[in-house]
């Protein structure tokens, strides 16, 4: 058997290809809507991708089943389980070849067989595949691909259906269907290898660890919100409390791969812009602009409005979070990057990538005279210990379960940064707003796209982290409006 994880470290996500020996089909678990990669790491082991699965319906990338049935002719499998509103519309509807499966189907492909079961909690369709390979002598169980359901370290969480889709009332009670879903999974053998949809970064679980796959029996023994499911009670309250607030394109998502990602008839193409193209794309307030320069070359110029998007494992979370899907992209990075940041661009649904250029290039367009904008920067240094005494409005762009952990500068505003989206109108207009985080990647984002909104912005370096080196003090009450702001 072929057994290959392949993971996107810009989302933390895993697919897998399996593929059989004899008669080298292959199945495809969880591709992103970028399918490219999964084509060319079939062809170069000879293998030919006969059906693709999902583990449940996504709510942080566009799912690449869709583009997998279209371009190659894939067999379509996907949950038919959790009820009428939780099913695949975009299945049902259409001429694809599919099948719907439910707890206790098995599925096969040459010498593969894929057991299913019904894992609901993450999400109320979930489910988990038990991978076997048959042979004269009988079939040996090899993996259990978990989706979100186990992680190493932790589970799916449950409240993403209110907190990202808007469903109200529906956390707690998905939390007591995964607390019966995780008994049900004590009873599965220990030694079982584990192969989970997520690692550490990812935003559907809230401690998710680093290694790539684990056991059943590790897990079980090790795994907090596992040990935590001995009481539903008890549970529901340990998994639920500082989960991190979900992005709110995470709905749309939710959204897209239940009843159809658009398909890509081509691949963006970019092409390299010339000044002038430039010049006349900036006065398009559709036009958004990702510049993947490092902080230090960012700030000290870039042009009006563009959003600062290094190419670091939080790519693709910002520009999902900052950019609309009708948006024309045009990027600032080396032609070796662009196609890392279409692939970003892709999998959020952001399909309209016009045009890129390069750091040199947006220096030729300066020295042209082309509209350029800097942004100010502070450190925490050069912050009052009194911001209110001051007039200084902060803006804290953590995590709330951060703030919890360490304490919040009295005075500050609380607003993850993935939110500004949908929460930016909470902010003052007529005062200038100091961005600080943990140490200072998350301000630069935050910084950049309240710029683009037309907000007088500084950045803060260093962070909490510097503040609290200062021996400066912190406050632990809730910072979800402003303390004391003159």
């Amino acid at each position: 058997m072929h057994f290959h994880q392949i993971t996107d470290p810009r989302l933390a996500q895993n697919a897998y290809l399996i593929g059989c020996e004899q008669t080298r089909q292959a199945l495809l678990i969880d591709p992103q809507r970028d399918i490219d990669r999964y084509a060319a790491l079939a062809d170069a082991h000879g293998l030919t991708i006969a059906a693709a699965a999902d583990t449940h319906i996504h709510a942080d990338y566009l799912s690449g089943l869709r583009q997998c049935a279209h371009d190659w002719n894939v067999e379509v499998l996907v949950s038919g389980e959790g009820g009428e509103d939780w099913q695949y519309n975009w299945v049902r509807e259409s001429e694809y070849r599919h099948r719907l499966l439910k707890d206790g189907d098995t599925y096969a492909l040459g010498s593969i067989e894929v057991r299913v079961l019904h894992t609901p909690g993450h999400t109320p369709e979930h489910l988990t595949f038990l991978i076997a390979e048959t042979s004269d002598a009988g079939s040996e169980p090899l993996a259990l691909i978990t989706g979100d359901f186990v992680f190493v370290g932790d589970v799916g969480r449950p409240d993403l259906l209110e907190s990202a889709a808007g469903i109200q009332g529906t956390m707690r009670q998905s939390a007591r269907v995964l607390f019966d879903s995780i008994q049900r999974f004590r009873k599965i053998d220990p030694s079982l290898r584990l192969w989970p949809g997520h690692g550490a970064g990812s935003a559907c679980g809230k401690a998710l660890g680093c290694d790539p796959s684990s056991t059943v029996g590790i897990e079980l023994e090790g795994n907090p919100s596992l040990c935590a499911a001995t009481d539903p009670d008890t549970f529901v309250e340990f998994i639920l409390a500082d989960q991190p607030e979900p992005p709110p394109y995470f709905a749309r998502m939710k959204r897209d791969n239940r009843d159809g990602p658009a398909l890509l008839m081509q691949r963006p193409n970019p092409c390299r812009l010339t000044p002038i193209e430039v010049k006349r794309r900036l006065t398009d307030p559709r036009v958004a602009v990702l510049d993947c320069r490092e902080w230090p070359e960012y700030s000290a110029g870039h042009f009006p409005g563009a959003l600062y998007t290094p190419l670091n494992t939080s790519l693709t979370t910002s520009i999902g979070s900052y950019v609309q899907p009708h948006e024309t992209v045009v990027v600032v990075c080396n032609e070796s990057d662009v196609d890392e940041v279409v692939a970003a661009c892709l999998n959020v649904g952001v399909d309209n990538v016009a045009g890129w250029l390069s750091p040199a290039d947006v220096s030729a367009c300066e020295r042209a005279g082309l509209p350029w904008q800097t942004t100010m920067a502070l450190t925490v240094a050069d912050l009052p210990v009194n911001l209110s005494a001051a007039g200084i409005t902060l803006l804290d762009v953590r995590r709330s379960a951060e703030l919890k952990e360490t304490g919040h500068i009295a005075g500050a505003w609380n607003i993850p940064h993935t939110q500004l989206l949908t929460r930016h109108e909470e902010l003052p207009r007529d005062r200038t707003i100091h961005v600080l985080c943990r140490t200072g990647n998350r301000s630069g984002y935050a910084a950049s796209y309240l710029q683009r909104l037309g907000y007088n912005v500084v950045y803060v370096g260093g962070g909490i982290v510097q503040w609290l080196e200062l021996g400066r003090p912190v406050l632990r009450t809730d910072p979800s409006t402003p303390i004391s702001v003159v």
